[in-house]
Order: C-alpha cells, then structure tokens, then sequence
C-alpha cells in the first residue's frame, strides 16, 4: 500500500527506543524526515546514525526532559512546522495507591499528560494556521480497562484518551487530525525490564509455570511486536486515514473485548 508519505516531516518524543523508535523506523522507511526527542543523547545519536544510514532520511535530535515545561515548550516551538506530530514519551508507574507515593504519581504524569497536552498545544495552533497536520498519541489499553493494579497510569491514560476524542472531533474543522493508538503489552526493552524485576520474585522451580501463566492471556500467548503499533501509526499519518480523527485504535489482541485477561498488565510498557 502506497501511503505517499515520503518527503513529509515528523516530530516524535520517546523517539530513541521502543515502540517510539519503531515509528520512527516505520516513518524512514517511508521516506519521512524526522525530529527525535528523548531525554538520553547516547540512544538519540545511536537511533539518529541508525537511520540516516539505513534510510537517508534527516533526522535531527532534540535532548529534552519533556516533563519541564521550559524545554518542553522550547522543543514544541522549534518542531512546530512539522507535518505529523507523534506523542509517545511517557512510563507511567504501576502499582497499587499504597505503592505508588504522590511524588512519582505527579513525575509520571508530568511527563504523559503534561507532555503529550503541552507539545499538542504549540504545534496543534501551527497546524490549523496551515490547515493540515496530523497528531497521534500513543496511550495505552490501561486508560480502557480498570485495574488497581494500575491506579496511576489507567486514569492518566483515560484522561489523554478523553483529550485526543476531543480534540480530534474539533480538529477536523480546521483540516487538522488527532487520533490515538491503545496499545497492550508491547516487547520493548522497558517490559523486558518489567519482566526480569518480576521473575526476580519468583521460585526458581515455579518459573516456568509462572512464564506459561503470565503470557497465557495474551493473543497467541506473546505481547505485541513493535511493527504491530508502527505500522498503524505510519497508515493513520496518511491520506489513507483522511476520514479518521477523534478516535483511538486499540491494539491490544481482543483484551478489551474480553473485559480483561491475566498475563502482564494491560499498561505496563506505558
């Protein structure tokens, strides 16, 4: 499917690994040039050389704590012109209301909810002045589902699924679209992390089980693969999309649907 992408530019936080930097391999390989952000410099100049040699796209790399205001708005500023706008840097904790104390219940909405509701707010003005643009916001299924497990990041996530609804459905207005992927479990190195702390927990003769338990919830028994969220993100910044806005993609392998099911926590990766 040809999605006519190429030339385009795009602004991506959490750029340099996961499922941030899936999209950005996605959007190279469609010839996007890209806008890089994350905190660590190492990862964003290993991502960048990555894919300027792979793809020869540009791509420039923006070091920003996105959860201060200052140098997040500086960052919003400078990528302003940029034809598609991808929120992705955020890791809400889990946990239950007793272990997740109000300092990191606020650094971890800070940079999410601030992050994704600030950056949106800069650019989305710059968009509707042009009358085109695209924003997509990279939630998380936890915002669907209920778990105490999960107090801080479900209403974190259900409050930027709430905004990109809303948002979207007035953006059209102005030829501009805001639309959202909820994804699942992903494998991406912060749930591979998730999942050693957890095994560390865990008997060594009852590990096996506990893996066999863990992931038995899951579509095919695995978490998602990052090019089964990238690959959404690259078809809703195209023209294929035209008519989608103020609506959320779940990704997920039917946990919704199912109302729930074990294995790692919906929102963990996010």
């Amino acid at each position: 499917m040809e999605l006519n992408l190429k030339g385009k530019t795009a602004a991506i936080t959490g750029g340099s690994k996961g499922i941030g930097f899936g999209i950005a391999e996605e959007f190279a390989r469609e010839g996007v040039n890209l806008h890089l952000a994350a905190r660590s410099g190492d990862e964003l100049k290993r991502a960048a050389d990555d894919l300027r040699k792979r793809f020869g796209v540009l791509v420039d790399t923006h070091t920003v704590d996105l959860s201060k205001r200052a140098p997040r708005d500086a960052f919003a500023r400078t990528v302003a012109g940029v034809d598609i706008l991808v929120n992705c840097a955020g890791a809400i904790p889990g946990g239950t209301l007793d272990q997740v104390d109000e300092d990191r219940w606020r650094e971890g909405w800070e940079l999410k909810l601030f992050g994704y509701f600030g950056i949106t707010r800069i650019v989305y003005k710059e968009m509707c002045n042009r009358r085109r643009g695209v924003i997509i916001n990279i939630v998380g299924a936890g915002g669907v589902l209920t778990g105490a497990g999960y107090i801080c990041g479900g209403p974190g996530n259900s409050a930027v699924i709430n905004f990109t609804n809303s948002l979207g459905g007035e953006a059209i207005r102005y030829g501009v679209r805001v639309v959202g992927i909820n994804p699942g479990p992903v494998d991406t190195p912060r749930l591979q992390w998730l999942q050693k702390q957890a095994e560390e927990k865990v008997a060594p003769q009852d590990l096996e089980n506990w893996r066999r338990q863990r992931f038995n919830g899951m579509a095919y028994g695995r978490p998602a693969h990052v090019h089964e969220i990238s690959g959404m993100a690259a078809f809703l910044a195209s023209d294929r999309a035209s008519y989608i806005t103020g609506t959320m993609i779940n990704i997920e392998g039917g946990t919704i649907a199912r109302g729930g099911a074990p294995g790692a926590p919906i929102g963990s990766n996010l």
